[in-house]
């Protein structure tokens, strides 16, 4: 570890990986850190992601597949289903990755793409210079480290700390965040399809899901809304969901975490400073599922970095390009699904039954989102009509 860089990425998820591998084939001298010991471990993701999403960035290879999915089938809280294909369906259902395999990877082709990668080693703070950005603190195996870059990156997920030195309000409401658990179940066999049971019947705010693994083994997870949580505990839900739908099922795994579905903090840059990922609130506030789109983040990230070597200027002046792009593609979509979730999360469980029973003679197999959202509209008016502005 040298003690000087132009780019320092802090996280090594998928968009710290992708962010330092562009930044290296940019010809950038790159530093990742990661705090923990093993990249992509432990796993807080359901792991699910678009087929077409995905193959922008890295080619599919079986090490870290772990299912390929045909769909989704959404289920009302009376049991009425709603089935999508892969190629409809949410950005998140196409592929269930091995993230413990797929984020090493991702980091081992930025290393190869030419990035220093160091494990175990904790950002502590940011150095300054004339009170701009100018690099970390950082601790690698007890020892304390000065190391200066010109643009430092923050992908430390939903709690980020890198925003926070950097001046930038990162925190999060109660209502801006959902609590997840999740097992890794075995002994039972999830078929081809992601499911997702929504309502008050599985959950407060958010939704159940069931992500198959392969090899009669999936992700079966709950998130709850925080500001609808009160004194349910989202492993208690879960508990109970697997009691009554999955009664043969062996819990192997289980892992604990938050997700921000808040939309899009007020900015993510500054100077000499990006932040990338859920560190910048850019997962999708409806599912909850943020790889992908820290993933093309990162790439736009680095983009930016390499220009702003060009230019010799790391000022928010340069660097608010990036704001710019990713704000203009991913922002759009995230607000789009700010909106839905917004409204979904006040319905209660009849009438959610009542827009499944709508779909009713209705072929949504081959539909995505924003089309169903349009066709649950026009026969629904009344019960959505704030979402009339997204067409």
């Amino acid at each position: 570890m040298k003690d000087r860089y132009d780019v320092i990425v802090v996280g090594a998820g998928p968009g710290g990986s992708i962010t330092a591998k562009t930044c290296a084939e940019g010809g950038l001298d790159v530093l990742m850190i990661e705090k923990r010991q093993e990249i992509g471990d432990p796993v807080r993701c359901a792991e699910g992601v678009g087929t077409d999403a995905l193959l922008k960035h890295i080619a599919p290879d079986k090490r870290w597949i772990a299912a390929e999915v045909k769909g989704s089938r959404i289920i009302a809280p009376d049991g009425t289903e709603i089935l999508m294909s892969s190629d409809a369906a949410m950005k998140d259902v196409g592929y269930t990755l091995e993230r413990k395999v797929f984020d090493r990877v991702l980091a081992q082709k930025a290393a190869m793409a030419g990035a220093d990668v160091m494990v175990k080693t904790r950002a502590t703070g940011l150095l300054r210079n004339n009170g701009k950005v100018a690099g970390i603190k950082a601790m690698y195996m007890g020892e304390m480290h000065d190391i200066k870059a010109d643009i430092v990156i923050g992908a430390d997920g939903v709690e980020s700390k890198v925003g926070r030195w950097g001046g930038i309000d990162t925190s999060l409401k109660p209502h801006d965040i959902e609590t997840c658990a999740q097992f890794l179940i075995s002994n039972f066999d999830p078929g081809e399809y992601s499911e997702f049971y929504i309502g008050e019947k599985y959950s407060a705010g958010g939704y159940v899901w069931i992500f198959p693994k392969g090899g009669y083994t999936a992700n079966v997870g709950v998130g709850i809304l925080g500001s609808k949580s009160g004194k349910i505990r989202a492993i208690t839900l879960l508990q109970k969901f697997v009691e009554t739908t999955i009664p043969d099922g062996k819990i192997i795994e289980m892992v604990v975490g938050g997700v921000p579905v808040s939309g899009p903090i007020e900015r993510t840059v500054t100077d000499g400073l990006i932040l990338v990922g859920d560190a910048a609130r850019q997962s999708d506030p409806l599912t909850g599922g943020g790889i992908t789109n820290a993933m093309d983040a990162g790439k736009i990230a680095g983009e930016v970095c390499i220009m702003a070597k060009e230019k010799g200027d790391y000022s928010v002046r340069t660097l608010k390009e990036y704001e710019d792009k990713w704000r203009a593609t991913i922002g759009k979509e995230i607000s789009r699904a700010l909106k839905v979730k917004n409204l979904l999360i006040k319905l209660s469980d009849e009438q959610l039954n009542q827009l499944a029973h709508s779909l009713d003679g209705v072929d949504v197999s081959t539909m995505e989102l924003p089309k169903l959202l349009a066709v649950l509209l026009k026969k629904n008016p009344k019960l959505l009509w704030g979402l009339g502005s997204l067409f």
